[in-house]
């Protein structure tokens, strides 16, 4: 499936790697303070993640989309998965995480739960979501894959890009991605000459 294209002068790759350093707090920041997801958090301290939307919205405490999805993703993408903020069941866990990261996927941002963190952290792949717990899912379906969801009470486009820290995880808008960028970059160079003069 080829990228859909934006309206950005600056190509996708080049806007990710100019994105990369920039926290999420000042990304945010440059959005109106719009676009952070709610509730969604690293699973492991210190993850970071940064790439293009591939989405999943998948049925409650469900997983076969995402397997599905990890097979037909781009290298690159993350992974923003819909799974209607279900605590009950992990969505994903370290097995998967290890697929994930051999196809080259970035990372994972979940609205439901997860299992492995350790597995995860150890692994050194970027899980972001709801929660932890040891119950496992159901592989039954349904599921949708690359059509635009909710995670995290945002919505996420397929390529959209995603940046995910140790304080959360924020959308980009792939067609507002420049403008986006140079508010940001602008934000993180007043903060970081203040941060010079104290």
């Amino acid at each position: 499936m080829t990228q859909a294209p934006t309206a950005n002068s600056i190509d996708v790759p080049e806007l990710i790697d100019r994105f990369r350093n920039i926290p999420t707090a000042n990304v945010g920041d440059s959005m109106d303070r719009l676009g952070s997801m709610a509730g969604i958090r690293p699973v492991w301290n210190g993850a970071r993640v940064i790439g293009t939307a591939y989405t999943v919205w998948t049925r409650a405490g469900d997983n076969i989309a995402i397997h599905d999805a990890i097979s037909s993703a781009r290298e690159g993408d993350v992974l923003v998965i819909n799974g209607e903020g279900d605590t009950s069941r992990a969505l994903i866990g370290e097995m998967m995480g290890n697929k994930a990261k051999k196809q080259g996927i970035r990372g994972f941002v979940i609205d439901g739960m997860v299992r492995d963190a350790e597995g995860l952290k150890d692994l050194g792949f970027p899980v972001f979501a709801l929660g932890v717990t040891p119950a496992g899912p159901y592989k039954n379906g349904p599921g949708r894959l690359d059509e635009t969801i909710a995670c995290g009470r945002v919505a996420v486009a397929p390529g959209d890009i995603i940046i995910g820290d140790d304080d959360g995880v924020v959308v980009i808008p792939q067609d507002r991605a420049e403008e986006i960028l140079l508010r940001a970059e602008a934000v993180f160079e007043k903060e970081a000459k203040k941060r010079e003069a104290f």
